[in-house]
């Protein structure tokens, strides 16, 4: 086999030498012909295929109903698969949370499935398993959901199921206790992580006091301190049908899909929602916190600023600013810190927009030795976006993604179901759905150029680097970050100013 092998890799290696002209050891003759015809013949070039053209996106027919109580309900009717979802927000989420209660909505949100009705949690597993169903409970910065997937046949009960898990958790403390302790735990293990820590460090960076600069999964502290009494309170205030949304797409007629949720949620009953105060994030200043992990061998590095909220005027061509930064179809990032200069295995840059604010991060991590060379050059492309305008191919290569990759989010019922209901929560028309191909398409260099403008601070970034901090702390000066503070990664403490956690005052 060895023979055989190395007898092969003669052959390609022949090959391979005929043609770019080369010579060939031990075939002279043949070396001679060939390089005359190498110099005869160029190799052809091409570019890339172009895109196929863009099809047009067919939304299916939809409609927009609400029950007396004031649960607000989607239709749509999608009959391509003899599936239903059925999905729902609530208006509240980790932004909700009390003071000194973080974590309150997502274990919240965790509790819901974990026994509601008459059913324990595992009937609840249980009964959905049985009929190939899915049931899915969670909490973001600004909502929770619950959410099923059933076949049509199977309606009825995942709207049983879900009207119980809604209206009738019964936050039994066995399970409030094992869900904290696996909360613990997981933060036990974010702790230690360096991605998760800059994550968590350039949230709170940004948004400063504000709930979004939060730790949404809560601190150990919190997390210990909450009972099933502030589960249930937090449930009473917020789990209410004026303060949500469902949805409901698949194989089933509209009338039938609103007599079921008439049958289980009508009798739900509404109630009056706290109102919503939260303090301004801070206006984007320069700072640097660096985090300390002795043993790492290469560092994470987080750069951004505050953004905008997602119902802002100028979304798609802020959005799309921010893509040609650092964003599927285009990513100047990808381009310099990976493919020019071997920095990293790979770059991005993300538009977060929630309701009240919204941030925009780069990310990257590199090797300990280039850490100030690759902040360096993401500051530096934060501020190319804004000095320079964007050539026409890099926006039209940004454009094709997003217009070719949306139509991926419409083709089961589950992702109709949710785009559907971000439009909804968000107070954004449904009908501009369907006309997501023409939005994309308007925006143009210039739009680009002039958002980009106002938007972009590269003077006023917040920066976290979580790395062997001795290895490079010495070279940030001369990437222009000398000004920078050092915390040990297990003294991060994300509701101090300063991010250093305190030891207990001694008793006298």
């Amino acid at each position: 086999m060895r023979v055989k092998a190395i007898a092969t890799l003669g052959v390609f290696a022949a090959l391979t030498a005929l043609v770019a002209g080369q010579a060939v050891p031990g075939a002279p003759a043949l070396r001679q012909a060939s390089s005359q015809g190498a110099r005869a013949t160029s190799w052809p070039r091409e570019g890339p295929p172009r895109p196929l053209p863009a099809r047009p996106v067919v939304f299916p027919p939809y409609e927009i109903r609400k029950l007396a109580n004031g649960l607000q309900v989607v239709l749509v009717n999608h009959n391509e698969q003899p599936s239903i979802s059925v999905r729902m927000i609530i208006r509240a989420g980790a932004a909700q949370d009390p003071k000194d209660k973080h974590g309150m909505a997502m274990l919240t949100a965790t509790l819901l499935d974990q026994g509601a009705g008459n059913r324990t949690a595992e009937q609840i597993a249980d009964t959905i398993d049985f009929v190939g169903g899915v049931l899915g409970t969670g909490a973001g910065s600004d909502l929770s959901y619950v959410n099923a997937v059933v076949m049509k046949d199977s309606y009825d009960l995942a709207l049983e199921l879900m009207a119980d898990v809604v209206q009738r958790p019964t936050f039994a403390q066995d399970e409030v206790e094992r869900q904290r302790q696996q909360a613990l735990s997981a933060l036990k293990v974010s702790a230690e992580d360096p991605e998760a820590v800059a994550a968590q460090v350039i949230d709170r960076l940004i948004y400063g006091f504000h709930p979004y600069g939060m730790p949404g999964a809560g601190t150990a502290a919190s997390l210990a301190s909450l009972t099933r009494a502030d589960f249930v309170d937090f449930h009473r205030k917020y789990f209410v049908p004026n303060n949500a949304l469902i949805a409901v797409v698949g194989d089933i007629a509209a009338a039938d899909a609103m007599a079921g949720l008439e049958k289980y949620f009508a009798a739900w009953k509404p109630g009056v929602v706290p109102d919503q105060s939260a303090t301004e994030p801070p206006q984007p200043t320069k700072r640097v916190i660096v985090i300390d992990k002795k043993d790492a061998v290469q560092t994470e590095i987080r750069v951004g600023h505050l953004a905008i909220p997602r119902k802002h005027a100028d979304y798609e061509a802020v959005d799309q600013a921010v893509k040609i930064l650092g964003g599927e179809g285009a990513n100047r990032l990808q381009q310099v810190l990976r493919s020019q200069r071997q920095l990293t295995y790979g770059a991005s840059a993300d538009l977060d927009t929630f309701k009240m604010a919204g941030a925009v991060i780069a990310e990257t991590d590199t090797q300990t030795s280039n850490t100030a060379e690759a902040l360096r050059i993401v500051v530096d492309e934060f501020s190319r976006l804004q000095r320079e305008r964007v050539f026409d191919e890099e926006l039209s290569g940004a454009q094709d993604y997003m217009v070719g990759h949306f139509p991926l989010t419409l083709e089961v019922p589950d992702a109709i179901a949710t785009q559907v209901l971000n439009q909804l929560f968000y107070e954004l028309p449904v009908d501009d759905l369907p006309k997501y191909r023409e939005r994309v398409l308007r925006v143009t260099p210039d739009e680009i150029q002039r958002v980009a403008r106002w938007f972009i601070r590269p003077a006023q970034l917040s920066v976290v680097l979580v790395g062997n901090a001795d290895a490079f702390v010495k070279d940030l000066k001369g990437v222009g970050f000398g000004d920078f503070e050092r915390i040990p990664i297990e003294n991060v403490d994300l509701l101090s100013v300063d991010f250093q956690r305190r030891a207990p005052a001694r008793p006298e």
